[in-house]
């Protein structure tokens, strides 16, 4: 947990040092189109893997016992990454110009030139960044959580040195190049956390296990072609909307991911290694396959560990990203002033920015449960529902995009993609629900409603004492940091006061958790 923590703050740092040398300019809008480019590539070829083939495959071996597969499995996929991330890598340098292109970089006058030597400066971290997720998926099987959420830390570290080290002299280049460091930082760090493994350079074409994981994540390859023309349409509207657009975006999903991060990632990420070691048991007792959807006859006894595993992942998610979602959505004013405005980041930027955060906030709490239902999709070796999902939702991003931009702009198309993830979320739960049974709706409703009680009661406090707390707006960085503090400590202590009174159980098991994590081994 305090891995996931320092990775978010990091990031968090990361978007101020952003914000202050570059703010809400066309070369902030550059560089996030540069960084497209890996991150597209990474999430194709690698980082739907993780979750979908690797983890569920690694934790099967694993959960038997079997150490000579694992490694063998491991130190084939490693080696066949290894040459195939430095193909794409070549070929993405030589096709940068028509890749920027794409991405809509041409509908801003002057800033072509500087998209393209930015994308070829980041473009190598991707063979690192697609080494280091395959390492991590090792980690998450094995229950290790520390180096991969530091591991997200030290590439956030690079770009801040970057900045910091090299703004003065590279101009926005410096952000490329601390994205190529720490990317090198963050493989570097993951392999640290991999005492005792018994990697070689080999490949087996035939091993089962590579040969599953193939099996597994080529439906979500496919899906995943979907959604990157989705993404390489959004940053063609984006352009269009202004050549700020994507930094306003960009600043307001920072607000948006670091609750997300915590909560939902983390959650997932621990709740999915178990997920699938339950579903592999449950297949075991019923003698099939864990994508076989149950016989009426069958009973729900086999999937018990599956589903209250699941349950209690979604309670402990909704009870911590409902009053995040609140909270953020009351004092986003001060927040982003707090957070961005300095140096070139102005007022005007800030307004920006807080609105654009207002149009993202309400799909927060289908985020985070979108997450786990997606994991829990995987956990039982199918990936074709969560594709087909995908692609609905990203049809359905594009109507709503092409619709509202006229009207609404910038604020259109994140109004599209909070459309988007809502019904991804919505649509995932009402299919697990048909392939499974019931998933304890109730006791479901029942958090929901009571966390919903609990941030009313947060709201209310936080209102009563904001009048008292006004004037510490006038007093520049340290009221703006008081103000908050007050605000959310009010705020917290109102929620967790609620939640305590109204005996929501997974809470005290949270804090239960909470509480061994803290304690000395």
């Amino acid at each position: 947990m305090l891995g996931s923590v320092l990775s978010r703050v990091m990031g968090l740092v990361r978007e101020m040092v952003i914000a202050a040398y570059f703010g809400t300019s066309a070369a902030t809008s550059a560089f996030v189109t540069a960084s497209t480019v890996p991150t597209m590539a990474y999430d194709l070829l690698v980082g739907g893997a993780v979750s979908a083939a690797l983890i569920p495959v690694f934790s099967e071996y694993i959960g038997r016992g079997d150490e000579d597969s694992l490694w063998a499995v491991a130190s084939s996929l490693l080696t066949l990454a290894a040459l195939a991330l430095s193909l794409v890598v070549l070929v993405a340098v030589l096709l940068a110009p028509q890749l920027i292109w794409l991405l809509g970089v041409g509908f801003a006058p002057g800033v072509e030139g500087q998209a393209l030597l930015l994308t070829r400066i980041i473009l190598p971290s991707l063979f690192f960044l697609g080494l280091a997720g395959i390492t991590s998926a090792l980690l998450y099987a094995r229950q290790s959580f520390i180096y991969p959420a530091l591991s997200l830390c030290a590439y956030n570290v690079g770009i801040v040195l970057g900045a910091v080290l090299l703004a003065h002299r590279w101009g926005v280049a410096s952000l490329a190049a601390g994205a190529l460091l720490g990317a090198a930082l963050q493989l570097g760090l993951q392999w640290l956390g991999m005492g005792g493994a018994r990697l070689t350079l080999r490949i087996d074409w035939r091993h089962p296990g590579l040969r599953r994981m193939l099996k597994l994540y080529l439906p979500v390859a496919l899906g995943l072609v979907v959604s990157q023309a989705g993404v390489i349409v959004d940053r063609n509207l984006a352009w269009r909307t202004g050549s700020e657009s994507l930094a306003i975006m960009r600043f307001a999903t920072t607000l948006v991911q670091f609750p997300l991060g915590l909560v939902a990632s983390a959650t997932s990420l621990a709740v999915l290694p178990s997920l699938s070691q339950a579903a592999a048991r449950a297949a075991m007792r019923v003698g099939k396959p864990t994508t076989s959807e149950p016989s009426e006859n069958e009973g729900e006894e086999p999937l018990h560990e599956y589903k209250e595993t699941l349950i209690l992942g979604l309670n402990l998610a909704l009870l911590l990203i409902i009053p995040a979602t609140v909270g953020l959505v009351l004092v986003r004013a001060p927040v982003v002033q707090l957070l961005f405005q300095q140096g070139v980041f102005d007022e005007r930027a800030s307004a920006l920015t807080a609105l654009a955060f207002l149009c993202y906030a309400p799909q927060m709490p289908f985020v985070a449960v979108d997450q786990l239902l997606i994991f829990a999709f995987y956990a039982r070796q199918n990936t074709v529902v969560p594709v087909l999902v995908g692609v609905v939702a990203v049809c359905c991003y594009l109507l709503a995009g092409l619709s509202l931009i006229g009207r609404f702009g910038v604020l259109g198309l994140i109004l599209a993609n909070t459309v988007q993830n809502s019904l991804h979320a919505v649509i995932l739960y009402l299919l697990l629900r048909h392939l499974v049974g019931g998933l304890r709706e109730r006791a479901v409703l029942s958090t929901i409603l009571r966390a919903l009680l609990a941030a009313a009661a947060m709201a209310l406090a936080y209102l009563a004492v904001s009048p008292a707390i006004e004037p510490l707006l006038c007093l520049g960085k340290p009221g703006l940091a008081l103000y908050v503090l007050v605000a959310a400590g009010v705020g917290g202590l109102a929620y967790l006061l609620c939640i305590w009174r109204l005996g929501v159980r997974e809470a005290n098991l949270l804090g239960k958790v909470i509480m061994a994590r803290l304690r000395p081994a």
